[in-house]
């Protein structure tokens, strides 16, 4: 398919509209492939641009040996990579955790002088941070900073992330301080990324120090981020305070999605409120919102695993009859427990997907 692509053509700008919204965008890199054999057989030769946007299509779908064919192809053809093509080609490595070849690339672009920018540094940083390799993230942050590089959102961002992963609260927590002082200042993502953080970490007074600063902001946020928090309490076991949350939604024009209430379920489930969990599972549906198989999967291996099953079992006949199926976990614990004899084996949500085939 890529060799097709040797064949010496004439330049023409006539598809450049196409590499900016076109297939590549879309991740169809079959027909982004399809397409650049359709310019060969109309005599129009692909310039660097179309050519870098291949290699990117190519990269973001994980096939690194074909981008590294289109770019022989370009070379052989007496054109250069530039920014973008390497971009494209380092952050591909990256996706995958190789990181060696990820900065092997950055280096090429330093010694062929190509422009390295603040979007190629992100890059490398993301990168070191996805793989915990926090060491490099810094150095590679201060390398762009002594080159007199201004880090963007994306940038900070992604460190406090890394840091987060890494359980470097404090460092997390300077970073973000760093923002609000001197850098840009921290967007919707940023606290997102922060608070997660702080909640896996089990700083939930921190979470909610921080919570109350984003609600006395001028940000604009909607449930994503009270559902992080409330997953959060209700980790940290302070499930009250996570339904004092959720009871404060009305009061300020918030409506709960699927997320809250599974996480919601998923707590008072896990903690024994079965009764309470059913309540929250019935709510959910006169606020017009709809359970998932999530939410009935959690539900159900609540009840499985108190001996409730007759009750197990009503949900179980719901839940299929709104076409959702047993996930892997539940479907164990139903067969152990029709093994055991407790459980109808009518019940059993291979048998009813079976019949549905």
């Amino acid at each position: 398919m890529i060799i097709e692509l040797m064949k010496p053509l004439h330049l023409s700008t006539k598809w450049q509209p196409l590499e900016k919204d076109g297939l590549c965008r879309l991740g169809q890199w079959k027909e982004a492939s399809r397409f650049f054999k359709e310019m060969n057989s109309n005599g129009i030769s692909p310039n660097v641009q179309t050519f870098s946007a291949l290699v990117d299509c190519l990269c973001k779908e994980g096939k690194l040996k074909e981008a590294n064919q289109v770019i022989d192809i370009l070379t052989a053809r007496g054109m250069e990579p530039n920014t973008v093509t390497y971009n494209s080609l380092m952050e591909g490595y990256c996706l995958q955790g190789d990181m060696d070849k990820a900065k092997r690339i950055f280096d090429l672009m330093l010694k062929k002088g190509s422009i390295v920018d603040v979007f190629s540094y992100s890059i490398l940083i993301n990168g070191y941070c996805n793989e915990r390799r926090m060491k490099e993230a810094m150095l590679s942050f201060e390398e762009m900073t002594r080159k007199g590089m201004v880090p963007d959102i994306v940038t900070y961002t992604t460190l406090i992330g890394g840091f987060c992963k890494e359980g470097r609260i404090d460092d997390a927590q300077n970073m973000f301080s760093k923002m609000k002082v001197g850098g840009p200042l921290p967007n919707i993502h940023t606290y997102s990324v922060l608070l997660d953080g702080l909640c896996r970490n089990r700083q939930i007074d921190m979470a909610l120090k921080l919570f109350g600063e984003l609600e006395g902001s001028s940000l604009d946020f909607g449930i994503g981020l009270y559902n992080i928090l409330i997953n959060g309490l209700c980790t940290a076991r302070r499930i009250e305070c996570a339904r004092d949350l959720f009871c404060s939604f009305p009061s300020k024009g918030l409506q709960p999605d699927v997320k809250t209430y599974t996480i919601l379920i998923i707590a008072l489930s896990t903690k024994g409120l079965f009764s309470e969990a059913e309540a929250f599972l019935r709510g959910m549906e006169e606020k017009g919102c709809s359970p998932d198989t999530v939410t009935y999967n959690t539900i159900i291996q609540g009840f499985l695993r108190n001996d409730e099953l007759s009750r197990a079992q009503e949900l179980i006949q719901e839940m299929m009859t709104k076409g959702f199926c047993a996930d892997d976990s539940t479907e164990k614990m139903i067969t152990d427990l029709i093994t055991e004899g407790k459980l109808d084996p009518a019940f059993h949500p291979v048998e009813k997907k079976s019949e549905g085939i």
